[in-house]
């Protein structure tokens, strides 16, 4: 059984997500130890526990340890089992977290599935279901699988009360991806939601986007939501060229302004156009786990986020793979899967 330290890097949920899709791929039981034991709270909470229900659901694992505040778990997957699923995290923890963990081997199953999702789609601390949708879903489609998501409810933190629907069609390995070249620019838009909030706060991020990038009217758009558990609000900037999607995302928080929510989600597109990198920070440390269990392809992108080094640490525990992060120029990296994976039991 292997031995994982979640408190190493990063020492966030990520690890203990990652070691949890990692085994149920390659059968591989685990036990985890200090789990998020440097955060302000400790221990595995509503959305970590959910992750851990569903891994076991979709592995018929055997798993110790899963309980509120646990800093210990141990988990044992038998077989992957396609089919229809309904996870709830019951708050607004992320539920694209949650998917995260149990894509990788619904992706490679004997079957079709479709997941039903609730919780939070639209969390700070999390990937947004648009960045799930249309960055990263469409990549993994590129490496054989068919996925697709489709958002119900959207669940503000810290509401929640979201819902979104997957339907993953399995391929029988993931490919190896390319993504070394942006592209021509082909698109760009930037669009404010607002639910159960005054639509000026929306108005205010567009023109602070407007002006900062230097898009026009048709770039730019206002989304009101009249159905939601909660109040909300999230900028969200796409960039589509030949070869990728990138989503970037502000988040309205209690007490900052909706100038300075737009200024932050407005330098980071700033920082992607001006690096000429295909491929964002975050996307980057969501791929690196196909990419592995495709053993082989290439992204070049910025800085790797301490996120994305303990996220290879995990990766490399149970795969054996060597990946190489490689800085090119200032900041332009590379990082590239050199070997095979061991197959899924």
């Amino acid at each position: 059984m292997l031995t994982i330290d979640g408190s190493q890097g990063e020492g966030g949920g990520q690890i203990l997500r990652s070691s949890l899709a990692l085994s149920l791929v390659t059968g591989k039981p685990f036990r985890i130890h200090s789990i998020r034991s440097r955060r302000r709270r400790p221990g595995l909470m509503r959305q970590h526990l959910t992750a851990v229900q569903a891994a076991a659901s979709v592995g018929a694992a055997e798993v110790e340890g899963d309980h509120p505040g646990s800093l210990q778990l141990s988990f044992a997957p038998k077989t992957i089992h396609p089919g229809h699923y309904h996870f709830s995290v019951g708050t607004a923890g992320s539920c694209t977290l949650v998917l995260q963990t149990v894509l990788p081997a619904l992706c490679l199953a004997a079957g079709a599935s479709n997941i039903v999702l609730e919780g939070g789609t639209h969390n700070p601390f999390a990937p947004p279901f648009d960045f799930i949708a249309r960055a990263f879903l469409p990549l993994v489609t590129r490496m054989g699988p068919k996925v697709t998501a489709i958002l119900k409810n959207p669940g503000f933190y810290p509401a929640g009360g979201g819902r979104f629907v997957v339907h993953i069609e399995p391929a029988s390995c993931f490919k190896p991806i390319d993504l070394r070249h942006r592209g021509d620019l082909l698109a760009y838009r930037a669009c404010a939601t607002v639910a159960r909030l005054p639509r000026h706060i929306a108005e205010r991020e567009i023109r602070t986007i407007g002006n900062m990038l230097g898009w026009g009217d048709e770039h730019l758009c206002i989304e009101e939501i009249a159905e939601s558990q909660g109040p909300g609000n999230i900028l969200s900037i796409e960039v589509a060229s030949e070869n990728i999607t990138e989503i970037f995302t502000g988040f309205g928080e209690r007490k900052v302004t909706a100038e300075k929510v737009a200024r932050q989600a407005g330098r980071q597109v700033m920082e992607y156009l001006a690096a000429g990198v295909p491929v964002g920070p975050h996307l980057a440390d969501q791929l690196l786990l196909p990419m592995a269990l495709a053993g082989g392809g290439s992204v070049r992108t910025m800085a790797p986020t301490l996120h994305t080094t303990t996220n290879i640490e995990v990766i490399k525990t149970f795969l054996g793979i060597k990946i190489v992060t490689e800085q090119l120029e200032r900041n332009v990296w590379e990082i590239r899967m050199l070997s095979q994976p061991q197959s899924m039991q």
